[in-house]
């Protein structure tokens, strides 16, 4: 920071022995040296946040760079997703079209009618199982000879 040499120390200390005198030198050395110290950190912490301060701005500039990139990328993404989704769908569409095409005159009934049928009542829940049938012919009072067994009747 400055520049002294040995001559330039040893003439200001003669001027201070000089002007300050014997008693008080020692004491106006020591107040000195503590305020040269206050200095030299003062100086020290300012550097510390000049270099701060120029490392967060680059670490700025690095997020707003990274920021900009993944808008960049999200977009292209977001086009070639919207792309591919019009492609699926007119695939989609001109797929339809053949199938229709080639069912109408083969069938002569629409396809969506083909793959969506309506709903007809289901014939097998009309009729009765033979299950159902069987209990129905079977006649409801048999007569104790035929009804199972209770707990008085294996007690005897």
């Amino acid at each position: 920071m400055f520049d002294f040499g040995i001559s330039e120390l040893m003439v200001i200390a003669v001027v201070g022995l000089i002007v300050i005198g014997p008693e008080r030198l020692p004491r106006v050395a020591r107040t000195l040296g503590h305020l040269f110290g206050r200095m030299q950190r003062y100086v020290t912490e300012i550097k510390a946040d000049i270099s701060r301060e120029v490392e967060l701005d680059e670490l700025r500039k690095l997020q707003a760079s990274m920021k900009e990139a993944a808008q960049e990328i999200e977009e292209s993404v977001s086009k070639q997703v919207n792309f591919i989704e019009d492609e699926v769908k007119q695939a989609e569409s001109e797929t339809r079209k053949s199938v229709e095409e080639a069912v109408q005159p083969a069938a002569g009934i629409n396809l969506m009618h083909s793959l969506n049928p309506p709903d007809y009542p289901d014939e097998a829940a009309t009729k009765p199982t033979t299950e159902q049938s069987e209990a129905e012919r079977a006649p409801t009072d048999a007569g104790p000879e035929s009804a199972p067994p209770t707990k008085t009747d294996k007690q005897a």
